[in-house]
């Protein structure tokens, strides 16, 4: 039955009975869980070569043109733990190491939007599962690919790339049939979250690994673990919850009821409306501006630790991963808190989207600029970079989800045209950066910082102008809008 014009525009307030359907086993949740485990997988297999590289190349290769501050003194702790060597060593140059950790992304941008697509036709699991088994099997093949040459590495981490291209939008696309609006931002920041525990659990595991086994294993351990996880995702995951084969009768009449006035019927994509959506372009700029922040502190954060802090490779391994920590944290807490406004508050979707993402952009941009002016304060300079990168955390429950608020059945399609846009910096930031940063001094690195704060400084802005929190005309078969 159709609403009437003059009906109450937010049902969803009415419907959900939370009560009915507690969180705890519900299959929903477990979703949530086995999708977090994923993305832990997916961040580990993306971010462990840039620990292992330092391995596998010669000495005097690695660092011929890079010139290390003098500026702060020498702070190391002394570890007479012996090192282990075993591992094969190639001489590949500063460039040529650049190209290998950038291959991935030119794999990852390429299948981000076909990925959105494929999701809405075969379903996320099967997209989602195979795209984490691939870029698993890829991982195992790396020190088998580094030993045939440079140019079998550089292809199979584009390969791994093409993998985790799909991760994103399958994922999405599946939430746009599992999370009843009032619980989105809960479930998709559990979800997402992973994606930061896996970093903080891989940059110091590898490093460890890399120390005292051999760098080889970096990639047979968590290859092992990525095929090991596909099995319990096709065994216990369905692409929706008709599907399902141990839901609960009334966990599926509550998350059906709470989306049957927000999902389209019609099977054809509606490019046009969609590419001309201001709101979707709002997701865009904050998406990239975000990203560019992100991606040149993953890649080189370690390096500004060891040539500027002067932190030795140890030490630099477990505090490289204390941001992501606390962006982790903040993930889970914010999806939380932003839920408990949209429910109890009755705190409209897009002012909660806005007030995160300004949050978990600002922040991050004051204290990044912050951390370039504090000389070699260590403690301070970690401090202020891991409040930056926590902070951030804010964002997945801000312009990160606001694809399921206005075309919750295109969710995956619209994750793949942003995240299609949010992997440019991945390619050109940290280029960006190393290109700046040739003399390594402090001022360089002002410089670095100050170029991520302006462009996250300007995603914040044009997000809170252009952004919304309602289902687009467009994505609705109706073409009736309706308040989440």
């Amino acid at each position: 039955m159709e609403p009437e014009e003059g009906e109450d525009r937010t049902p969803l307030l009415k419907e959900p009975q939370p009560d009915t359907v507690p969180a705890c086993c519900s299959a929903r949740y477990n979703l949530a869980l086995l999708a977090c485990f994923g993305f832990f997988l997916v961040y580990a297999l993306r971010v462990n070569l840039s620990v292992a590289l330092v391995d596998m190349v010669e000495p005097n290769t690695s660092s011929a043109k890079n010139v290390t501050s003098s500026v702060c003194p020498e702070h190391s702790s002394t570890m007479n733990v012996p090192r282990n060597t075993t591992g094969e060593k190639y001489s590949w140059d500063a460039e040529t190491q650049g190209w290998i950790l950038g291959s991935f992304f030119y794999g990852y941008i390429i299948t981000q939007i076909p990925g959105g697509y494929l999701a809405s036709r075969i379903g996320g699991k099967l997209l989602l599962g195979f795209g984490i088994f691939g870029t698993s099997v890829f991982t195992l093949l790396t020190p088998l690919a580094a030993n045939l040459g440079v140019g079998y590495l550089i292809a199979v981490r584009a390969l791994e790339g093409l993998g985790e291209g799909v991760t994103f939008p399958a994922m999405h696309s599946m939430w746009s049939s599992w999370a009843p609006p009032l619980e989105r931002s809960k479930l998709l920041s559990i979800s997402y979250a992973g994606a930061q525990l896996g970093t903080v659990v891989s940059l110091p595991l590898s490093g460890l690994i890399c120390y005292y086994m051999n760098w080889v294993y970096v990639f047979y351990i968590f290859g092992a673990l990525g095929i090991l996880w596909w099995f319990f995702w096709m065994l216990l995951v369905s692409d929706t919850p008709e599907t399902h084969r141990s839901i609960s009768h009334a966990e599926r009449e509550y998350i059906l009821s709470s989306l049957k006035d927000q999902l389209s019927t019609q099977k054809s994509v509606p490019w046009r409306p969609m590419l001309g959506s201001l709101p979707l372009w709002a997701i865009v700029v904050a998406h990239f501006s975000y990203n560019w922040t992100f991606y040149t502190l993953l890649t080189l954060l370690p390096t500004y630790m060891k040539e500027i802090l002067r932190f030795d490779a140890q030490e630099n391994g477990f505090l490289s991963a204390l941001p992501y920590f606390g962006c982790w944290l903040c993930i889970i807490l914010s999806g939380q808190i932003a839920d408990y406004l949209r429910e109890k508050q009755n705190f409209s979707t897009v002012c909660v989207r806005k007030c995160f993402t300004l949050i978990g952009m600002i922040g991050p941009a004051l204290f990044l600029v912050a951390a370039g002016f504090i000389g070699c304060n260590y403690a301070l300079a970690v401090a202020f970079v891991t409040i930056s990168t926590t902070l951030g955390g804010f964002c997945t429950s801000g312009y990160s989800i606001n694809h399921l608020d206005i075309a919750p059945s295109y969710a995956g399609i619209l994750l793949g045209i942003t995240n299609s846009f949010a992997t440019i910096p991945g390619m050109v930031g940290p280029v960006i950066a190393k290109s700046l940063t040739h003399n390594n001094t402090v001022e360089e690195w002002q410089m670095v910082f100050y170029i991520a704060a302006s462009i996250n400084l300007f995603g914040a802005i044009f997000f809170a102008l252009f952004a919304s929190g309602e289902v687009q005309d467009w994505a609705v078969s109706g073409y009736h809008l309706h308040r989440n």
